[in-house]
Protein backbone atom coordinates (compact mmCIF):
# COMPACT_ATOMS: atom_id res chain seq x y z
CA UNK A 1 0.00 0.00 0.00
CA UNK A 2 1.49 3.26 -0.99
CA UNK A 3 1.79 6.21 1.82
CA UNK A 4 0.77 8.85 -0.72
CA UNK A 5 -3.23 7.05 -1.00
CA UNK A 6 -4.04 8.87 2.24
CA UNK A 7 -6.84 10.05 2.91
CA UNK A 8 -7.97 8.84 -0.33
CA UNK A 9 -8.23 4.93 0.65
CA UNK A 10 -9.91 6.08 4.20
CA UNK A 11 -12.41 7.80 1.55
CA UNK A 12 -13.02 4.96 -0.03
CA UNK A 13 -13.78 3.17 2.57
CA UNK A 14 -15.95 5.20 4.40
CA UNK A 15 -14.40 6.90 6.92
CA UNK A 16 -13.49 10.52 7.57
CA UNK A 17 -10.57 11.78 8.79
CA UNK A 18 -12.73 13.46 11.62
CA UNK A 19 -14.55 10.02 12.21
CA UNK A 20 -11.00 8.75 12.32
CA UNK A 21 -8.93 10.67 14.56
CA UNK A 22 -12.36 11.50 17.14
CA UNK A 23 -12.51 7.40 17.52
CA UNK A 24 -9.22 6.83 18.22
CA UNK A 25 -8.58 9.44 20.45
CA UNK A 26 -11.95 8.55 22.69
CA UNK A 27 -9.95 4.97 22.59
CA UNK A 28 -6.96 6.35 23.47
CA UNK A 29 -8.85 8.48 26.84
CA UNK A 30 -10.63 4.98 28.17
CA UNK A 31 -6.36 3.44 28.34
CA UNK A 32 -4.58 6.79 28.86
CA UNK A 33 -5.63 9.24 31.20
CA UNK A 34 -4.57 12.87 31.60
CA UNK A 35 -1.77 12.96 28.68
CA UNK A 36 -1.15 16.74 27.97
CA UNK A 37 0.58 18.50 25.47
CA UNK A 38 3.96 16.72 24.56
CA UNK A 39 2.33 13.11 25.28
CA UNK A 40 -0.54 13.52 23.22
CA UNK A 41 1.35 15.05 20.63
CA UNK A 42 3.60 12.22 20.34
CA UNK A 43 1.09 9.61 20.54
CA UNK A 44 -0.96 10.87 17.69
CA UNK A 45 1.97 10.96 15.41
CA UNK A 46 2.68 7.01 16.90
CA UNK A 47 -0.82 6.10 16.24
CA UNK A 48 -1.42 8.03 12.86
CA UNK A 49 1.51 8.54 11.40
CA UNK A 50 0.53 9.06 7.55
CA UNK A 51 1.61 13.04 6.49
CA UNK A 52 -1.89 13.12 5.11
CA UNK A 53 -2.88 12.62 8.77
CA UNK A 54 -1.01 15.29 10.31
CA UNK A 55 -3.78 18.18 10.11
CA UNK A 56 -5.77 16.39 12.39
CA UNK A 57 -3.85 16.68 15.32
CA UNK A 58 -5.85 19.82 16.82
CA UNK A 59 -9.04 17.43 16.33
CA UNK A 60 -7.67 14.65 17.96
CA UNK A 61 -6.55 16.47 20.90
CA UNK A 62 -9.87 18.42 21.14
CA UNK A 63 -11.84 14.83 20.92
CA UNK A 64 -9.60 13.64 23.41
CA UNK A 65 -10.02 16.31 25.90
CA UNK A 66 -14.18 16.14 25.26
CA UNK A 67 -13.69 12.60 26.08
CA UNK A 68 -11.97 12.87 29.01
CA UNK A 69 -14.61 16.14 30.44
CA UNK A 70 -12.32 18.48 29.82
CA UNK A 71 -12.88 21.80 28.73
CA UNK A 72 -10.60 23.37 26.02
CA UNK A 73 -8.77 26.29 27.53
CA UNK A 74 -9.14 29.36 25.68
CA UNK A 75 -5.88 31.31 24.34
CA UNK A 76 -5.38 34.50 26.45
CA UNK A 77 -4.65 37.49 24.26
Amino acid sequence: MNDDNYPRICFEAGLTCQACTAETSRQLAKVCKGLRGSELRQLFVQIHPHSACAPMHSHFAASYRESRGERAVAAVA
